[in-house]
Order: C-alpha cells, then structure tokens, then sequence
C-alpha cells in the first residue's frame, strides 16, 4: 500500500475511534448528571451507597475504574490525534522525496548506461526519513516508516542488483567493442588498397588499448603483409617488412598458443628473405619452417598453413648446390624438403578445403610436373584456369599459368 494511502487509512481509524470514544463518554456523563446524588442516598441502596462512596464519589465502583480509563484513552486519543497531524504534514513531502528519487534513477539511467547511485542520493533519502520521524513518534508512525524503510531497502537491493549488472555491462563493454573492431578490420581486409591502409592505421590507433590482445596483434602483422604488398617502392616495401617482424616477434611471445600469430610471423619472416643476405635469407627460412609447424600443431584444420608449408617445401627442393653448401656451412644441416613433400601438403589443402585457391592448383600443377606426372598436371591447370582472377596472388598465379599451359600442351 502507498504512503497516502497509509495515512488515510490511519485517519480514518483514528477518526472513528476518537468519535466512539466521546460519544461514549458524553453519554456516560449526561447518565452520570441524570441520575442525582440523591438516588445513591436512597435507604433502599444504603449498602450500596457505601460501596459506591468507597470507590468513588457517589459511583459504583466498576463505573469509576471504566471512567478513569475512559479518561485516560481520551488522553492518549487526543495525542494519537496531534501526532497524526504532525505525521499528516510530514509525509507529503517525503513523498515528494521519493518521487524525485525515482525520478532522479530514470533520468540518469537515460542519460547513461553506466550510471551508479552515489551516496548523495541515499544521504537525501536518509534525510527525508529522518525529516519523518522529528514530526511523529508513534505506533502509526513507525508502521508507516518501517513500510518506507521497506520500500527504501528494496529500491536498494534493485540498485545494488542494477550496480552488479552495471558491472558487468563493464566487464563487457571492451569485449564488445574489440569484437565490432575486428569486424571492421577483417572487411579492410578484404577490401581496396586504400583499405588495407586504413586497416593498419586503425590498427596502431587501438594498438595502446588493446596491445596485449593476440586476436588483435596477429591481425596486425596481417596488415603490415597487406601494405607490404601495395608499397610502391622498395624502401616502404623493406620498412614495413621490418617493422612487421617485428611486432610478430612480440606477438608469438606474448601467446605462444595462438596459431594465427604463429602463422603470420612466418609469413612475415618468408617476407623479409627478399631483403636479407644469404645468411639472414637461410636463418628466417628455418624460422619460418618452425613457426609453420608450431601452426599447424595448434590448427590442423587451417589449410593456409598447409599451403604456406608446401611452398616452403617447394622452394628447398629448388635450393641449387651452393645454397644448400652455405646453409650446411652456416647451420650445420641445410633445410631439407622434397618435391614431393610438397606435393603432400598441397594435396592437404584440397582435402580440407576444395578450391582453396587458384596458386593451390598452380603448385599441384608444378608438383605433378616436376614428378613426371604429366596428365594430372594438366588437370590442375585446367582446375586453375577455371577460377576467377580476384586478387593479387591470383594475378600471379594466372601468370605462372600461362607459361605452364604450353609446357604442358594444355
């Protein structure tokens, strides 16, 4: 039941009784006057006259207890009354307290969802309660306010629930929002040169909030590959190969579980081969093999590091002598892969996923080749020539085609 309507109730109890109470007592009074002094003197009730004289003056004595607690209720109605008025005047505007609380929660709420209640509004709350209870001390009175403080205590435990989900939103609330930054950066991905530029540029712009995240650095040396293959010039191309390398080493330290950023390091450092010596050539070749297998370890299903490793394959079974001689030199063992060990993987990339790419079928086509397996080389180049030319390795792949077609008599 609402405070107002408390209090009416309340008056309207404290009305009746407080009229049933003096009409009582009126009537008591004018029977009291009606009888006379002499009807108690009567020598019929001479007996009785004493009992009455010993208990009270010319009254029965049962009447005259009734009659002093009669007057002693009055008394108390009376200051039940004065008390109900005071409580009257105190509890509009401690309604009108309640009412700008609530509308104080709504207005911030709307205004922010992180919004929290702060002391001030419990310390106005107390105030009003306290306000409630200089006007009125009685029983009505603490019934009322024990209703309030009810009312109060629940509209606490909602705001400390809502403070909990508020919590929570928080918690929430960056995850969110790398989640939709991801998004974006997977579509520049996808997208124009102008694209992948902004791609890295929003990128380094969140890199300070979310740096420590390996979904959100892998994707980062991923755009650094992307720029690196839309540089004009041979200096950008070699900065951006380097700066790339960098941060791929950072990333496979900071998570050493996370396969995307073990396959984009040795993207990276397969990358950096056309700007190193023979030395650094050979040494990021063994990285890169190392960091392809750790991959795939952590992903088998991923057919892009299959792939990247049946290049890998390819290109040391192409090693000439001396390559090989330097390497042996250097390391102690130089890379070994055969072309067939290629022909594996690019195999495990059509197993996984049919069609992956135009290059899969280019290198299966070179693979077949290279083993004397002519008619199935011609079969992947025909698979190759029916994929469309989308983007940049394909337009590569379309012209490794055309100078393998006629070799093949395709």
């Amino acid at each position: 039941m609402a405070q107002a309507d408390k209090v009416l109730v309340l008056g309207a109890l404290a009305g009746v009784g407080i009229g049933l109470a003096v009409a009582f007592y009126q009537g008591f009074r004018s029977r009291r006057r009606g009888s006379g002094p002499w009807d108690y003197l009567n020598p019929a009730n001479a007996q009785a006259a004493g009992v009455m004289m010993a208990n009270g003056p010319g009254l029965p004595g049962g009447q005259a207890e009734v009659l002093q607690r009669l007057e002693a209720l009055l008394q108390c109605v009376s200051e039940l009354k004065d008390e109900m008025k005071s409580l009257k005047n105190a509890l509009p505007t401690l309604q009108e307290h309640v009412r700008e609380e609530l509308r104080g929660r709504d207005e911030a709420r709307r205004a922010s969802p992180l919004h929290r209640t702060t002391p001030t509004r419990r310390k106005r709350a107390a105030g009003a309660i306290a306000a409630a209870r200089a006007g009125a001390r009685s029983s009505e009175e603490a019934e009322s306010e024990g209703g309030y403080m009810t009312a109060l205590t629940d509209s606490e435990e909602e705001e400390q629930s809502d403070a909990e989900e508020e919590d929570e939103d928080e918690e929430q609330q960056p995850a969110n929002k790398l989640c939709v930054l991801l998004e974006r950066i997977d579509r520049l991905h996808q997208g124009s040169d102008s694209d992948k530029r902004e791609c890295l540029d929003l990128l380094l712009e969140q890199r300070a909030e979310f740096g420590q995240n390996s979904t959100f650095l892998w994707r980062l040396i991923r755009a650094y590959c992307d720029v690196h293959d839309i540089s004009a010039t041979l200096e950008e191309k070699k900065t951006t190969a380097e700066t790339g390398k960098k941060v791929g080493e950072e990333v496979v330290g900071l998570d050493p579980a996370c396969a995307e950023s073990h396959q984009w390091y040795a993207i990276m450092c397969g990358i950096m081969a056309d700007y190193e010596t023979v030395q650094n050539k050979i040494k990021n070749g063994y990285i890169f093999k190392d960091h392809l297998d750790k991959a795939i370890e952590l992903k088998p299903q991923d057919p892009m590091s299959y792939y990247l490793l049946g290049r890998w394959c390819y290109a040391v079974a192409q090693l000439s002598w001396i390559e090989r001689k330097v390497a042996a030199t250097l390391f102690g063992e130089p890379p070994s892969a055969t072309v067939q060990d290629a022909l594996s993987h690019f195999l495990k990339v059509e197993e996984i996923q049919p069609g992956y790419s135009k290059n899969n079928y280019v290198f299966l086509a070179k693979c077949y080749k290279d083993l004397g397996r002519r008619e199935k080389a011609r079969k992947m180049c025909e698979a190759a020539s029916s994929m469309n030319t989308v983007t940049k390795e394909d337009e590569e792949a379309q012209k490794e085609l055309e100078l393998l077609c006629p070799a093949l008599g395709v």
